[in-house]
């Protein structure tokens, strides 16, 4: 199942025919109930079933032959917590279970696909949305649709003020629009410092990463040095890295680039690159500091 995509923008697009909804801090998830069981896909494809059991209960309840598209998240505090999530996703499946009653999950479905057996794909935007919520509302949690509001006024108030709630900005999407797939149909507003980067390399050794090599989606796409990792961000980069093999033929160490002020600096190269998630302004500002490593599931 390839799922719809959304293109960064950077004003609140305003227009008839348009819906707004909260961007979660989450990991995308396709939930689909077969005639037999259920099924959790994530993004890239992976099967993730036995890593959320409690969603997978409470997908049971929905119609044979469904498919919801969404995201997962975990609330903590008040907020959703996307190391909470990664943790949930990384667990093995004895820890599964525990997790799913310490740290349980939430599923925020924003479009369904299939119902009882009917593609609905093609439909618009609009009736999904009505099928979505009457099919979601009489479950409950923690199974539940997200808030949709076709005011602009309003989405510009979630967007300033849902953060506080872990909230990274908006998608935008036609009313009249059917679903996208594969394809970056819909629009994502997320506020301006945060971005995601690809993650070409890293510096320092892999069990102790010092700091990332990044391409920012901007500018010249020259890599950058990001400032030095946290403790949580040098154990999350080591078990990234330990998990995938070196590229062939690319030695410790064998790439240079030129941090600001320092130099050129040896790293070792990543390819396929990760992404990671960054907050940077400029070239005039200082390197950009990177909030978390954004992994697939």
């Amino acid at each position: 199942m390839r799922v719809a995509l959304a293109a960064p923008v950077r004003t609140l697009p305003r227009a008839a025919g348009l819906a707004y909804e909260p961007k979660f801090d989450g990991h995308r998830l396709v939930m689909v109930r077969t005639a037999e069981d259920v099924v959790l896909q994530a993004r890239s494809g992976r099967i993730v079933t036995g890593a959320f059991p409690d969603l997978a209960a409470a997908a049971r309840q929905l119609p044979a032959e469904t498919v919801l598209d969404g995201e997962v998240v975990v609330w903590h505090g008040g907020r959703t917590d996307f190391a909470l999530v990664q943790r949930r996703a990384a667990a093995t499946a004895a820890r599964a279970a525990v997790l799913a009653q310490n740290l349980p999950a939430s599923y925020a479905a924003f479009d369904v696909l299939e119902l009882a057996g009917l593609d609905l794909r093609g439909r618009p935007y609009e009736r999904r949305r009505a099928l979505l919520v009457d099919l979601l509302l009489p479950l409950g949690p923690p199974l539940q649709p997200v808030p949709m509001t076709t005011d602009p006024e309003l989405a510009a108030t979630w967007y300033e003020t849902l953060p506080a709630s872990g909230i990274e900005g908006l998608v935008v999407k036609r009313l009249d629009q059917a679903y996208p797939e594969g394809r970056r149909g819909w629009q994502k507003l997320r506020h301006t410092e945060v971005r995601d980067a690809a993650v070409v390399g890293y510096t320092g050794t892999p069990r102790r990463p010092l700091a990332l090599v990044l391409v920012l989606p901007v500018g010249d796409e020259t890599p950058m040095v990001s400032s030095p990792l946290t403790a949580a961000l040098r154990a999350d980069v080591a078990a990234a890295v330990a998990s995938r093999a070196p590229p062939a033929g690319a030695p410790a160490g064998g790439a240079t680039v030129t941090a600001i002020g320092v130099g050129e600096v040896p790293f070792h190269p990543l390819d396929p690159p990760l992404t990671a998630e960054v907050r940077h302004a400029s070239a005039r500002h200082p390197p950009p500091e990177v909030l978390r490593l954004r992994t697939d599931l």
